[in-house]
């Protein structure tokens, strides 16, 4: 049994979701050897050969790699793909971009956001957003996985694999091409790897009202910052703070919802919190109801005095 793990990275050093992938890919057993791809990314192969775990890793350079772009990407994965059982890969916007296609070339079925793995050919995953978790035994001589990452922790450093290069002429641009990127650059933690989340609903009013009342608390926690889509769609808050089933799922030890009524859509993607606070003015809120703590009142005035407070 031998898998082969897609690493996410930006050239120079891996993504958190990567280690976490890891984990599942060990779960499966037999050998877990990483396809790091891009362009001019030594480093971050380097950096794979140290997780602790990988037999091998596997290094393309390639200038259609550079961006990690679907369709290169999932080309070399299919012309390496023979001696492989399952290729995994975070379900992330580059994994769920990219894992689709290679399942698709390869002709297999693909079993998405994977949150347990049962046996080397069984696994658990989320459905009806959230509220039910299937049990999948798929039959393919090849499994083609994505895993939710924040259900599983990071593997640990401490190995030393081997990097071996690979030839990456399969990997052609075809179909799309890269034009450019606007990267946010934030001093807070990456909103899917934070220990401490605290989030934002339509109760805040406005933008301004949104980073008034929110920033100075993720400040004083470290926390990062979050938001219910109805948030996003008024316009108070980016769609990358989006959490929920549309946005981003997040399990930290803290999650703190402000002004969230608690709509499935956004349980679905904090519910595996370790600790939820919700504050709603509305005692009938449905967070309350997911919450271990809750305190009934207006944003405006306890969210000051909880940021006094610490």
């Amino acid at each position: 049994m031998t898998t082969l793990l897609i690493a996410e990275h930006d050239n120079g050093s891996l993504k958190e979701p990567t280690a976490r992938a890891l984990t599942a890919a060990l779960a499966i057993g037999g050998d877990v050897q990483v396809l790091v791809a891009g362009k001019d990314c030594g480093a971050a192969a380097a950096e794979a050969a140290r997780l602790a775990g990988v037999t091998k890793v596997l290094h393309a350079e390639s200038d259609a790699l550079a961006h990690q772009l679907a369709e290169p990407l999932a080309a070399l994965i299919v012309a390496l793909a023979a001696p492989y059982d399952a290729i995994v890969a975070a379900a992330t916007s580059t994994g769920k971009n990219t894992m689709p296609r290679v399942a698709a070339l390869l002709d297999v079925m693909q079993v998405s956001d994977v949150t347990g793995v049962v046996a080397a050919d069984t696994f658990e995953r989320p459905i009806y957003a959230g509220n039910a978790i299937e049990t999948v035994q798929s039959p393919e001589a090849k499994r083609v996985l994505t895993v939710r990452s924040s259900a599983f922790k990071a593997a640990e450093a401490g190995g030393a694999a081997a990097v071996e290069p690979v030839d990456a002429a399969a990997a052609v641009a075809a179909g799309s091409a890269f034009v450019g990127a606007e990267i946010a650059r934030l001093e807070r933690p990456e909103l899917t790897s934070a220990r401490i989340v605290v989030s934002g609903g339509r109760a805040f009013q406005s933008a301004e009202n949104f980073r008034k009342y929110l920033e100075p608390l993720a400040d004083k926690l470290g926390a990062a910052i979050g938001a219910s889509r109805a948030a996003v769609d008024a316009g108070y808050a980016p769609n990358d703070y989006q959490v929920g089933q549309t946005g981003k799922v997040v399990a930290p030890d803290l999650y703190i919802a402000c002004g969230i009524s608690g709509a499935i859509q956004h349980l679905a993607g904090m519910k595996d919190a370790k600790v939820i606070v919700a504050i709603n003015k509305d005692p009938d809120a449905p967070i309350f109801q997911v919450a271990d703590y809750g305190l009934v009142g207006d944003v405006f005035t306890l969210l000051p005095e909880f940021e006094k407070a610490l």
